[in-house]
């Protein structure tokens, strides 16, 4: 074999040696390109969630913000309505004592809330997570109350309280500001201020947090206070 020939084979296969090599690496760098791409997707879609996101809760923490301070006037209307009731109740156009129900996600007593010169059985009941005000008109002679005449109204929603915070609780007349409330069942008579606290959240899963309302009572008008 001449020189030529043997110098020409060696080109050839030197020539497909690099062919090949050049092959393996044009093969690496599309693999790596289709990684690359992969990973810029997944950042690009991280990216596109976490502003949607963003932009999801910039629209709905101002609405859960209003819906808050609906809910705070509502509640400060309903307190300061069931503080004046409270504080006034009297005995029933039938002579029953003024206080007839002390339960701890429900009272009932008796008070001339309108003013006509009548007075009404008044109760304040928690159901699920709203308030209910119930008003009975006495009626015939001897005076009695129906309670299937009673006259129910929504007058807060959105309440929290659980059993570790009972709506209502009261007190008899050693009450110091420091003492436990009186046992269940609360003897009527016995009771001479009730504490009201009602939890609120507007959205349980969402911002801003529950607000807690406190307030407290004296029954004045109660006979077993004079």
């Amino acid at each position: 074999m001449s020189k030529n020939m043997k110098y020409e084979i060696r080109n050839m296969l030197y020539d497909q040696s690099r062919k090949r090599r050049t092959l393996r690496t044009a093969a690496r760098q599309r693999g790596m390109t289709l990684i690359e791409v992969l990973v810029t997707l997944s950042i690009f879609m991280s990216i596109m969630l976490a502003v949607m996101l963003f932009e999801y809760n910039m629209i709905m923490y101002p609405r859960n913000i209003s819906a808050s301070l609906t809910t705070a006037q509502d509640t400060q209307v309903l307190l300061k309505t069931m503080l004046r009731e409270l504080r006034s109740m009297q005995p029933g156009a039938n002579g029953a004592f003024s206080l007839i129900a002390t339960g701890t996600s429900t009272v009932s007593f008796f008070n001339d809330s309108d003013g006509d010169g009548v007075t009404e059985q008044i109760s304040y009941a928690m159901s699920s997570s709203s308030i209910y005000r119930s008003v009975v008109e006495p009626t015939g002679l001897p005076v009695v109350y129906n309670q299937a005449s009673a006259l129910k109204s929504m007058i807060v929603t959105n309440v929290r309280n659980g059993s570790s915070t009972p709506l209502f609780q009261y007190f008899d007349s050693n009450y110091t500001g420091s003492s436990s409330p009186l046992t269940q069942p609360v003897t009527t008579t016995k009771v001479s201020l009730i504490k009201i606290q009602l939890v609120l959240d507007v959205d349980v899963d969402k911002m801003p947090p529950p607000v807690t309302y406190t307030v407290q009572v004296s029954l004045r008008n109660l006979k077993t206070n004079l």
